[in-house]
């Protein structure tokens, strides 16, 4: 494992030793150190703080995964499952997304179209590639570890607003891609903290692996790619290592290479030869194949990895370790490989209990943006990490909350209710806006009703409360202000700071505290704490006003925030339901493969006849949940 930060004797000292491992000549080894020390000179008229950085920026190495011929080919799986390879040789990691559109975040953007916006603990709202990088790797990202055209154009005109580029032209070149060569810089260099260890104050950076959203080739993505360029000329070739993920079609039992060598031809237009070439394909690479793009591609035959299709993407990194990915980078990047690494036993033990689940646990998952699953993916992987802590085999069954209300014909309603009535468990996940609306309160109804277990999030709990007003309260009037302006009877409220004009970035995001009032409530006994700190996305919230009649209907508001104003957490008693909470936050963002949200297993211990309750010690259980200076 290489220790940070090392005194300069040191570090020449393992250079040398790694000169003659890697059988360099004196004459390369002269030059890396002649470069070094340049470097050296040129920051020392900077200040202390920014010596300190450019010192570190100069150690870091940087790892690029780009892709070619298409996008959606699983770019995010493999940065994540190669930082995991990293992670096991004993070397920090640290990632970054690169998203070349003009939005500023995914805030605004369509589930339909980009998928689930991720949350992050500083409220950033990101690409989902960001919560596979936090789930595999088991560390909290902030926002700035997201990169879009948006915030970078944004950046630079407020800078020449401030008149800090003296009256110079501003151009693409060198302005705003010296601005995103920075960025990288100094978000690879910022401590990385644990994400689930809320004791972890955070650490150095080793190794920072970049995803390059996109397709070489694009317009949006030129400015990117020049800046990597740059940034590669800057620190030198021994310090990156470019990875191109690229498609092998099958066509006729044949495996097509031709429009792999077609990406590799784009990247080297753009100035890049490829280090290592990931082919996703149906199955395994042929030796034959790999010769050939081998040849084409003037890369090494040992550099062109099969990424062919998996029944887990948790097997991503025992299929890239038996590649010996992580042995070709640390030798390209000329890092020390300790004997033995690297070291991902618990993903083998992982993928082995997998495999070995037979008992299948059946969740209805009744939501608005159904047709497209990834508008859901965080929830699904909580599901499943939450059922594998359980050993069960999660089946996930789709039901579109429009299926359940009065427009939808007999059939497709009457399949909708069988599949509620067919299940173990229920969910009821986030959303925004009115459609679908009346088929989710039904959904609580039912569950409510037939003891079913339950979990709502977000607006999951707005549905649970309106159900209760309007069945038990018999408030037939009960409404949200969301889906109408004009509601006289409004027991969900836009919050008082809600703006009415912006919709990016003007909710209530981030990890905050929730306070639970109830010791003995089953939210308790799955946290094992007094306080809940989780990531939110929410802009309405339950009227404070009513929430003395609404706790008649027997729902325990058992979780406030800290000002006790601003309801968290509802339930209802578990003498009279075996498990039926529903949470303003969102546990899922929080929810790792080795760490399950609590929540979820409180759901999936209920939807198979166990008690909620915290799972003893273990690789597959929950821990506390709480982050060192959150949002509050």
């Amino acid at each position: 494992c290489i220790s940070r930060p090392a005194r300069a004797s040191e570090v020449l000292v393992k250079a040398g030793r790694r000169d003659k491992e890697y059988g360099l000549h004196n004459s390369q080894a002269k030059r890396r150190t002649s470069h070094s020390m340049s470097a050296k000179r040129e920051g020392a008229d900077l200040p202390e703080a920014a010596q300190k950085r450019s010192c570190r920026a100069a150690k870091m190495k940087y790892v690029v995964v780009t892709g070619g011929i298409m996008s959606g080919l699983g770019k995010g799986i493999t940065a994540s499952s190669i930082a995991v390879l990293l992670q096991g040789c004993g070397w920090k990691v640290s990632m970054i997304k690169i998203d070349p559109y003009l939005n500023v975040d995914a805030g605004t953007m369509s589930p339909f179209e980009h998928g689930e916006t991720f949350v992050l603990d500083d409220g950033g709202e990101t690409d989902l590639d960001l919560g596979n990088y936090e789930r595999f790797l088991d560390i909290s990202l902030g926002a700035d570890n997201n990169i879009t055209t948006g915030k970078v154009y944004q950046g630079v005109i407020e800078r020449e607003r401030k008149g800090e580029y003296l009256g110079k032209t501003v151009q693409v070149v060198p302005h705003i891609t010296n601005y995103i060569g920075d960025w990288i810089e100094r978000v690879a260099t910022s401590p990385v903290k644990s994400g689930t260890n809320p004791e972890d104050e955070g650490h150095e950076a080793d190794v920072c692996v970049i995803e390059l959203g996109g397709t070489v080739g694009d317009i949006e993505s030129m400015p990117f790619i020049e800046a990597l360029r740059q940034l590669q000329y800057r620190i030198g070739p021994d310090n990156m290592f470019i990875v191109q993920v690229t498609l092998v079609p099958t066509m006729s039992d044949e495996q097509k290479t031709k429009p792999t060598q077609h990406a590799v031809k784009e990247l080297r237009s753009a100035g890049f030869a490829p280090d290592m070439i990931c082919c996703r394909c149906e199955r395994e690479l042929s030796e034959e194949g790999r010769k050939k793009l081998g040849l084409f591609c003037q890369t090494s035959a040992d550099c062109i990895v099969s990424v062919h299709d998996v029944t887990e993407i948790y097997k991503v990194p025992l299929m890239l370790k038996a590649q010996n990915v992580a042995e070709i980078i640390s030798a390209r990047l000329k890092m020390y490989l300790p004997k033995g690494m690297p070291s991902i036993q618990p993903w083998e033990q992982l993928c082995r209990r997998i495999d070995g689940l037979t008992q299948i646990v059946k969740i209805v998952l009744v939501g608005k943006y159904t047709a497209g699953t990834d508008a859901y993916l965080s929830v699904q992987k909580a599901l499943q990490h939450a059922a594998i802590a359980v050993n069960r085999k999660l089946v996930i069954d789709w039901v579109l909350s429009e299926d359940l209300e009065d427009q939808a014909s007999e059939e497709v309603r009457t399949k909708a209710y069988k599949a509620l009535a067919d299940c173990n468990g229920i969910l009821v996940p986030g959303g925004f806006g009115e459609r679908g609306i009346v088929g989710m309160v039904r959904t609580c109804k039912f569950a409510r009703e037939s003891k079913k277990p339950f979990l709502g999030i977000c607006l999951g709990m707005q549905v649970a409360v309106i159900e209760a007003a309007q069945n038990i309260l018999g408030w037939k009037d009960a409404e949200s202000e969301e889906h109408n302006k004009a509601a006289k009877n409004p027991v969900i409220i836009l919050m008082p700071e809600g703006s009415k004009t912006h919709l990016g970035g003007t909710m209530r995001l981030g990890t905050r505290r929730t306070i639970l009032k109830d010791d003995k409530c089953i939210t308790a006994k799955l946290y094992q704490g007094s306080h809940v700190d989780e990531r939110h996305r929410h802009r309405y919230e339950v009227n404070p006003k009513k929430v003395a009649e609404l706790s008649k209907t027997g729902l325990k508001f058992v979780g406030m925030d800290e000002t006790g104003q601003r309801m968290e957490i509802v339930e209802l008693d578990a003498t009279v339901h075996p498990f039926y909470v529903a949470a303003q936050f969102h546990p899922e963002f929080k929810s790792r493969v080795m760490c399950p949200a609590p929540l979820f297993v409180g759901l999936l211990q209920a939807s198979t006849g166990q008690l909620p309750s915290s799972t003893s010690e273990g690789p597959q259980s929950p821990r506390k949940r709480s982050v060192s200076g959150a949002a509050r």
